[in-house]
């Protein structure tokens, strides 16, 4: 069970670092702005540290040896942040195939209703 919560958590906090609103300004300070040839401005890291927090394998190994190294050295504060994340890791994977199936259910109802 503590496996599970684990790698649940660990999805959690890796999804939160590389695309949640609420790191946009720890990411930010990592980043700059750039324009493609097609005039997009697009924002790419400037150094190794800000590939890494825009890099969804990176950011989940090392969120993994932190939750983990937290779990085996604190392991009094490690079950809270652990069981916290794990509940949001679970609601957000449910969320995901609630909410496109969600979409995929409206956009059936639409092209029904388009083609009467």
């Amino acid at each position: 069970m503590a496996l599970m919560m684990i790698i649940l958590a660990s999805y959690r906090l890796t999804h939160l670092i590389v695309f949640d609103k609420i790191a946009e300004p720890l990411r930010n300070l990592f980043l700059t702005k750039k324009e493609t040839q097609n005039h997009e401005i697009k924002k790419v890291p400037k150094s190794m540290f800000g590939y890494l927090l825009t890099c969804y394998w990176c950011t989940g190994i090392w969120s993994a040896i932190l939750l983990s190294a937290i779990y085996f050295f604190l392991p009094s504060v490690a079950k809270y942040i652990i069981f916290v994340l794990s509940i949001a890791g679970g609601q957000a994977i449910l969320e995901t195939f609630v909410g496109v199936n969600i979409k995929k259910t409206e956009l059936y109802n639409e092209q029904i209703k388009q083609s009467k």
